[in-house]
């Protein structure tokens, strides 16, 4: 990335991941966007939560501004947010409005006090420290299982598979599709170098964050892999899916995120 910075000289440097299981260090995307003279945007969507509870590096010292989004980790609702340097302020709020936004929801914007506001509490790093401790427990057991993760592991709330080694006829669409027979939602996902078109693709994309709220730890997330192993191995067998879709519904309901909710 440096020597490219060097080669074109850009204005803005762009960093951040939408399917990324590894820390991505800021310190020296803010060296080289000095080195030659360019701005800094760190975009920590999928990883804002982690920040929030210190179990991920914190990128606002280092870059000029910084997009999250609200829902993912931070675990609020849909929406994002910007921060930034205030000499920006002014030029970023234009163009949010009336540049492009429309009419404010203000229960969404409530709702994102509410996120903050719980983000700022003990227990959410917690929890983070949590979805990191499940997602190193949960790659694990995947890899046990045949797969192979993408980056040799994961650092953060997600956990990309290569399933190609498990099964090479497999694809991430159909395993995608297997798996929500069985009652667990995946993401199929390009992998580096993939064979196969985004729609087909050779990856999928879990993670650990919904489940870590509802009080899951390190043993149901390998108890997971597991299901998802035995589900892709009888694909094509609808009784053993279905097995695996009343197990997942027994696991689930050990641990309901609404247990304290009366109507």
């Amino acid at each position: 990335m440096r020597t490219l910075a060097l080669e074109h000289r850009p204005k803005l440097i762009v960093a951040g991941a939408t399917a990324y299981a590894r820390v991505i260090d800021p310190a020296p995307f803010r060296e080289i966007a000095d080195e030659v003279g360019a701005l800094l945007m760190f975009d920590s969507a999928h990883v804002a939560g982690l920040i929030a509870g210190g179990s991920h590096p914190d990128p606002v010292p280092y870059a000029d501004v910084v997009s999250f989004t609200t829902h993912k980790t931070l675990r609020g609702p849909r929406g994002g947010a910007i921060v930034c340097r205030e000499e920006f302020a002014k030029k970023i709020d234009s163009a949010v409005f009336p540049g492009q936004q429309g009419g404010p929801l203000e229960h969404v914007i409530a709702a994102k006090a509410v996120a903050f506001k719980e983000a700022s509490q003990p227990s959410f790093s917690t929890y983070t420290h949590q979805i990191v401790a499940n997602s190193k427990a949960f790659g694990g057991a995947l890899a046990n299982e045949g797969f192979r993760m993408v980056s040799g592991g994961t650092d953060n709330h997600m956990v990309l598979l290569d399933l190609r080694d498990f099964d090479g006829e497999l694809t991430g669409k159909v395993a995608q599709e297997v798996l929500d027979r069985a009652g667990i939602t995946t993401n199929r996902n390009t992998i580096p170098d993939d064979p196969r078109s985004a729609f087909i693709t050779s990856g999928l994309r879990v993670g650990t964050a919904a489940e870590t709220t509802a009080g899951m730890k390190e043993k149901e997330f390998e108890r997971i892999a597991s299901l998802m192993a035995r589900a892709l191995r009888q694909r094509d067998d609808e009784t053993a899916l279905t097995a695996v879709r009343h197990e997942v519904a027994a696991l689930c309901a050990d641990f309901n995120p609404y247990a304290n909710f009366t109507k």
